[in-house]
């Protein structure tokens, strides 16, 4: 009866806690909205309405997200961010926080958008993200075809750069959300079987993150 209970609530424990977790988050998240905003909306109604404020914070991002969408307002917004970049103290913090942030946004022409194998006889089996496709001139000038692979080291925020050439990278039947969840979990969301395709130069899912690269 006890290892019975004892499984059961090993089974129930981690059930309930990256719930509990993402409850929290998502909780915190809202109050720090609501404080933040709240006196503003108790200013302009007189008193304090609960779960204004996190209205008002999503109706503000949202025409913000209007105003990027139109071609004067990107370019008064890349205006303001290049200004923003020149804070020295300030652009440290920003602008890889942004890059980061970018990387993932599914608009973004440079982010990850393919999860990709690369058979390293080394290594094992590499998975990581499509960044980039470019060519790379043979020993006799000749352009081939590469792609630069990004692999997360340590969860998403460091990793390495691979070049490997167009050939030997396969393209598993994973999504960059299935993907962030492998390597958030330390490989324990891997499916129990993948199916792989060969990638083509020129697919529009490519894009472009990079610490550092190693030639393969």
């Amino acid at each position: 009866m006890w290892n019975y209970l004892r499984r059961r609530f090993v089974a129930g424990f981690f059930v309930t806690v990256p719930l509990a977790l993402s409850l929290a988050a998502l909780i915190w998240i809202f109050g720090f909205a609501d404080a933040l905003t709240s006196p503003l909306v108790e200013r302009a109604f007189g008193r304090r309405i609960p779960g204004l404020g996190i209205a008002v914070t999503a109706a503000g991002i949202l025409v913000v997200g209007v105003f990027a969408a139109n071609v004067l307002g990107r370019r008064l917004l890349q205006r303001a961010d290049h200004y923003l970049l020149l804070v020295p103290l300030f652009r440290s913090i920003y602008a890889p926080v942004k890059q980061l942030v970018w990387a993932f946004n599914p608009q973004n022409a440079s982010g990850f958008k393919r999860v990709v194998l690369v058979d390293e006889p080394q290594r094992g089996m590499v998975l990581g993200f499509l960044t980039r496709e470019l060519t790379v001139p043979d020993a006799t000038g000749v352009p081939e075809p590469w792609v630069a692979v990004y692999v997360p080291t340590n969860h998403l925020y460091l990793g390495d750069v691979l070049l490997y050439r167009q050939e030997r990278v396969r393209y598993p039947d994973l999504t960059v959300e299935e993907g962030l969840r492998i390597f958030l979990t330390g490989g324990m969301a891997l499916p129990e079987s993948l199916t792989t395709a060969a990638g083509a130069p020129g697919d529009r899912r490519a894009a472009s993150v990079a610490e550092r690269t190693s030639p393969r």
